[in-house]
């Protein structure tokens, strides 16, 4: 019997029992709870569409510890190192380079792995027991910045500390949950002007991809200018002290290994590569572990050592010390913290309903009325795992549109979304190798990501400048103010503005119709009043 036939006998006895055990779960309990023949699909399915979806999110893990670490957690001037001829840590320590204080912010960043693979679990495991729906939760891209960036500033240089900006994740969320219990999140959705709500998608995608294009959290390749404010970096050297280049421009061996990973990640998107990005930042990462080079993660330096120390556990699991619940709400009744949570409440409503709409159509959940089977309780699912989430110290937990990959592989049923919280549970285990990706690996994904959500932007009418303008505000303002708050308000401010003329104008023509109204029941009055008084 030659090689081909074995090889054919082989695949054959191997479909033979994959339809067995396929048959055998529809049939249990299990696959009745899961509805797995009513909605014409099987375990193995399944169970490819959730390993398609988990391969397409699992970036999430090192991408959003990296972006939440940034703002430097619970780390405080006091984990400083004192230099030698001082008495004291200067308040600019936190800003620069500081043994002390790197070594809180990487133990803060093995807590947010952690915290960020739990929530994951949490809201994916719930939403396929109880929503029944092949989706993929974790927290969200655009969020996270905004917490980290926006709100608690890099480095804890901002105006709320990351105790408050947890706080007001919480109450977000809770206030998401008791809308989509009462059932009224569409009408809210519906207030925000269009073209606002339609540029919000690919504003928070150039902040993010402006965030990975930077020196400290990305690629490397835009740094500060004095004088223009931005200007191309990617230089062999940072002067720690004044953020000055030093040793050419372009010539940043972490920059040209990112993008070698960047073209990786788009070939392999091109192709329809299911888990091109985690390729990508897993060619970047491996290359980046190698010491001894110009463009390892692991130089010779104390902290150096410590990670490499650390990452040579490779199995190990790692205990939150830091960011459980921290939550405070000292500082809470300030105008900016308003204004976040009001940010972070219509961005998670708008999100979550685009996604999950978007998500039903893809696998043909809708029915004529336009809703689909499980609505409500994917609502009150993704809202509770936003209030978990807080709770462990990240950003609002939304679903993810990577979740069509599982989709497209054939999920039907929360059998997937079992699934992909089963391969999150693995990732626990694995906190060395997930707290040693290189901000470098991450950048060019951050990138991809604002590529992806910029697709809205063709839903917007350019032709109609009452819209057009707003969604460009919307759109400009938020990376070049570094706030997805101000882009937001920017936009709607604009939109009302400009519809102060046709509000006017109604106003004016209500008033006209009032007016003859009016006056056309005067004259029937007097007309009845003369009749009168001829019958007399």
């Amino acid at each position: 019997m030659g090689f081909g036939a074995s090889l054919k006998k082989l695949s054959n006895s191997w479909k033979k029992i994959e339809m067995s055990v396929n048959d055998a779960i529809s049939k249990s309990k299990v696959g009745k709870f899961f509805k797995l023949e009513a909605r014409k699909t099987c375990f193995t399915r399944e169970i490819r569409a959730g390993t398609a979806t988990f391969l397409t999110m699992a970036y999430i893990i090192t991408v959003n510890a990296t972006i939440i670490a940034d703002s430097g957690g619970t780390c405080l001037m006091a984990d400083c190192t004192v230099p030698a001829n001082q008495t004291a840590a200067s308040p600019d320590c936190m800003l620069k380079p500081n043994l002390g204080f790197d070594n809180c912010v990487s133990k803060t960043k093995s807590d947010l792995v952690v915290a960020t693979i739990l929530s994951a679990m949490i809201g994916s495991f719930a939403m396929g027991v109880l929503a029944n729906l092949p989706l993929g939760l974790a927290p969200g891209m655009g969020p996270n910045a905004y917490l980290a960036y926006n709100l608690v500033g890099f480095h804890g240089s901002g105006s709320i500390s990351y105790q408050t900006a947890l706080a007001v994740v919480l109450i977000e969320g809770c206030a998401f949950l008791a809308i989509s219990t009462l059932g009224v999140r569409a009408k809210i959705a519906r207030l925000m002007p269009k073209p606002v709500r339609l540029a919000c998608g690919a504003g928070i995608g150039l902040f993010i991809a402006f965030v990975g294009l930077q020196i400290h959290q990305g690629v490397g390749l835009i740094g500060s200018d004095p004088t223009t404010l931005v200007t191309i970096s990617a230089c062999a050297k940072i002067d720690p002290i004044s953020n000055t280049c030093v040793g050419g421009k372009m010539r940043s061996p972490t920059f040209w290994l990112a993008m070698v990973g960047f073209l990786m990640t788009c070939y392999g998107l091109m192709k329809e590569i299911k888990g091109s990005m985690i390729y990508g930042i897993s060619f970047i990462t491996l290359v980046s572990w190698i010491r001894g080079t110009s463009f390892t993660i692991f130089p010779k330096t104390p902290l150096g050592d410590t990670n490499y120390n650390y990452f040579k556990k490779v199995v190990d699991f790692h205990k939150i010390e830091s960011t459980f619940g921290v939550i405070s709400f000292s500082h809470f009744n300030r105008p900016e913290v308003w204004i976040a949570l009001v940010t972070l409440l219509y961005v998670d409503v708008l999100a979550t309903t685009g996604t999950l709409y978007t998500m039903a159509e893809i696998g043909g959940f809708l029915d004529d009325k336009g809703s689909f089977e499980g609505e409500y309780l994917a609502y009150i699912v993704d809202a509770s795992s936003t209030i978990v989430g807080s709770a462990l110290g990240v950003s609002p937990v939304a679903t993810y549109v990577e979740s069509s990959a599982g989709i497209k592989e054939g999920g039907r049923t929360g059998l997937t979304a079992v699934v992909i919280a089963f391969y999150f549970f693995l990732s626990l285990f694995f906190t060395p190798l997930l707290t040693s990706v290189p901000p470098w690996a991450i950048g060019p994904s951050l990138v991809i990501v604002g590529v992806m959500m910029m697709k809205v932007v063709k839903d917007i009418n350019w032709e109609n400048i009452k819209e057009a303008v707003p969604a460009f505000v919307t759109m400009s303002i938020m990376p070049l103010t570094y706030s997805i708050a101000n882009g937001i308000i920017g936009g709607i401010g604009v939109y009302i503005a400009l519809s102060l003329y046709d509000l006017m104008l109604g106003f004016i023509k209500w008033v006209n119709k009032m007016r003859k109204m009016v006056i056309k029941e005067q004259n029937q009055v007097s007309n009845g009043v003369e009749s009168m008084v001829e019958i007399i």
